[in-house]
């Protein structure tokens, strides 16, 4: 059977993607006035310049100006009207719009309750209505409505919210785009009377509009949106931690252990139900914010995840995780200790270990410019238009802003968001920084922050050359594509099979101010990929069939959502242990599993040492070994060289020697031949170890074409 069947874009889901069959998209936005009503307008205008049939079902301007030179020239449905008490109400007119049958009808509010006298009473049910008579439908409204963020945002905001929408709405939608809007871009529309009457901006300033608020909604938005996001992937490619508390009859201390694990390497927590002890598996995992699963089936008296998604199982440490270690596993292994939780740290804040740490806390001190990335899945999803977009409004009210280094790459809608900018000129194709220096503005634009600087520059990466201007007080608005963080390098090649060259260090974002996400959804990416908005032609046809897949994107925006959170945070639960013991053979293939490790360990922001075991003082001067030295040196690890004939016992006595230590180490590699010895994980455990990551390389390796 082909593995990657499952992969393959059913045909309906295809035509869909083609545009040949009435779509509904739903732009979600955690708050008012994150641009719900312009970017639908901007999406009628765009839809409209390409020659299809498209109307206005429902906008409320709310008086702004700007917002009329957008609307004006769009086929708007008439609304239908009643009178009561003497009073004239208008609402959205969805017979109208049948008879009609545009295209495509735009539909804001979709949170609204009609005003009697229509066929529904909720106008996110006249969406649907739309939909079905083969008419496709962009709405929008805000995450507070949603049925499952509603009492949470109720706490937050302060009073009642009364019109609800199932998430089963947001489910049966094609496709959710999220809007995401720093409480400082809101404030300034609320302070220019875009969201509410002037005479009300201090009171929804102190009330629902405070920043502690907005971030708030902001993220409950983000993950309504992961939890939305369902990426059709091969099992060992799915960007979860699945723990199985098999044999247990107190799985709470092992679940913590794997909820931490899985919060530092941003992925969805899930917990098999085991048969027999189910309740209160169900209840640990509630309490570990886990989302349950059915029990798996059994092979050998074991639990078999060969078709459950996920790219770490972690399980408790026993007989059962002996007889685990002793085969061949085709994804990464925990082996956690159940009886001992290890709190590293006390999870109130986030401890910076990257080399910008000290930016973060000098910034408050001696005041540096804010530092804002727009984050994004991929090439094309608008990082550039959007940045340029906060550039133009950001210069209406009056605040001084240039273009320092703005890539267009020759996409005409780009080039035309910078009329009206300054723009300021390159340097041998790169930023020229003492030009930049020398105009001081108050904020400057700077393009692709992972982009890595011409030979002879002052600093050989862009995003180094950045902090320097932040520290002179500039303020930076940059872009960045996940894939280019250095502790996700491996996520990616696991889930698209290719390894990105450029790369720069996580603690970026945590350095950042703030962190906004640039969504767009596969399909999109995809169509305008095909219409030579993002590559040109002649790359056009590998890009869809390589990286480009729904497969690939999906699996990128589920990335760039969880970064996006989790660069916001600023609590984490504690490592499930403070040092990683990384055990090495003579042998080169081990250089990547120690980067690998290293990566690992700073995720979990942990230390980790090195450790090779020679069988005798003559094996421990071999070549192979200096390069491991040299690997774990420049890892930021240290290096320990031991000489036993025991290599699992030393290595596990190393790891006791110290403090709260898991050991990591290669898991078994092919089928196990009756006359070979036990495979050395197993020995590692028979050893006495106690919480051990046995690394498949498997999830890594690119597929085969």
């Amino acid at each position: 059977m082909d593995r990657d069947a499952d992969a393959r874009p059913r045909a309906e889901e295809l035509l869909r993607e083609l545009g040949l069959g009435a779509r509904l998209t739903v732009y979600l936005a955690s708050a008012p006035g994150a641009g719900k009503t312009r970017r639908l307008l901007e999406e009628a205008r765009a839809l409209q310049h390409s020659g299809i049939d498209v109307a206005v079902g429902w906008v409320d301007l709310k008086g702004r100006a700007d917002l009329e030179p957008i609307l004006d020239g769009l086929r708007i449905i008439p609304p239908r009207t009643i009178e009561t008490a003497g009073s004239t109400f208008e609402d959205f007119d969805l017979e109208a719009a049948l008879a009609a049958h545009p295209t495509t009808i735009v539909l804001d509010e979709l949170a609204h309750s009609n005003i009697p006298g229509g066929r529904n009473a909720k106008r996110w049910q006249d969406a649907l209505a739309l939909r079905e008579a083969g008419i496709s439908v962009i709405g929008a409204l805000n995450v507070q409505h949603i049925e499952t963020v509603a009492p949470v945002a109720e706490r937050a905001i302060g009073f009642p919210i009364r019109e609800i929408v199932p998430l089963s709405f947001l489910q049966a939608a094609d496709q959710v785009v999220a809007l995401d809007a720093p409480p400082d871009l809101i404030e300034a529309r609320l302070r220019s009377g875009k969201i509410v009457p002037r005479d009300d901006v201090e009171r929804a300033l102190a009330g629902s509009f405070k920043p502690q608020t907005l971030q708030i909604l902001r993220e409950l938005m983000l993950r309504t949106l992961d939890e939305l996001t369902d990426p059709v992937l091969r099992p060992v490619k799915v960007s979860a931690l699945l723990a199985i508390p098999m044999g247990l009859e107190d799985s709470a201390v092992f679940l913590r252990k794997c909820a931490a694990l899985a919060d530092a390497t941003d992925l969805s927590f899930e917990v098999a139900r085991t048969v027999e002890n189910g309740e209160r598996v169900e209840k640990a995992a509630r309490a570990a914010n886990a989302r349950v699963i059915p029990s798996l089936p059994q092979a050998h008296g074991l639990p078999d995840w060969t078709n459950a998604g996920a790219t770490i199982v972690a399980i408790p440490s026993g007989e059962a995780a002996k007889t685990i270690a002793s085969s061949s596993i085709d994804r990464h292994v925990y082996i956690a200790d159940p009886s001992a939780l290890h709190v590293y740290g006390t999870g109130t804040e986030i401890r910076a270990r990257h080399p910008y740490a000290q930016t973060a806390g000098d910034r408050l001190r001696i005041g540096y410019g804010r530092f804002t990335v727009y984050l994004g899945a991929s090439a094309g999803c608008g990082k550039t238009y959007a940045m340029l977009d906060r550039a133009h409004q950001m210069k209406t009210a009056g605040v001084d802003v240039v273009a320092a280094l703005v890539e267009t790459h020759n996409r005409p809608g780009t080039m035309r968001m910078l009329d009206g900018l300054e723009v300021l000129p390159r340097k041998n194709g790169e930023l020229d920084r003492e030009a930049l220096m020398m105009r001081r503005p108050q904020v400057a634009l700077i393009d692709e922050l992972a982009h890595t600087n011409a030979a002879g520059s002052d600093y050989p990466k862009r995003y180094q050359e950045v902090l320097s201007i932040v520290r002179s007080g500039i303020s930076i608005i940059t872009t960045l594509n996940v894939q280019h963080l250095e502790g996700l390098s491996d996520a990616v090649l696991r889930l698209t099979g290719t390894q990105v060259r450029e790369m720069l260090p996580d603690g970026i974002l945590e350095l950042a101010d703030d962190v906004v996400l640039i969504d767009a959804t596969p399909e999109v990416l995809r169509e305008r990929l095909r219409t030579g908005k993002i590559y040109p032609a002649e790359r056009i046809d590998r890009a869809l069939s390589n990286f480009f897949t729904l497969e690939n994107l999906t699996a990128l925006r589920e990335l760039a959502i969880r970064e996006t959170i989790r660069a916001r945070q600023t609590t984490r639960l504690p490592a499930p242990f403070a040092h990683i013991v990384l055990g090495v053979r003579a042998r080169e293939r081990d250089i990547e599993l120690i980067r690998w490790t290293a990566r690992f360990a700073s995720r979990l922001d942990v230390e980790l040492t090195v450790v090779h075991v020679a069988p005798n003082q003559e094996a421990a001067t071999l070549a192979e070994i200096q390069s491991l030295r040299a690997a774990a040196k420049s890892a930021g690890a240290q290096w320990l060289l031991e000489v036993d004939p025991n290599p699992a016992a030393a290595l596990v006595r190393v790891s006791r020697q110290i403090a709260d230590a898991a050991i990591v180490i290669e898991g078994a590699r092919g089928k196990k031949r009756f006359w070979q010895a036990p495979a050395f994980a197993r020995r590692v455990l028979d050893a006495g170890a106690g919480d051990v990551v046995l690394f498949s390389p498997a999830p890594f390796e690119p597929a085969k074409t």
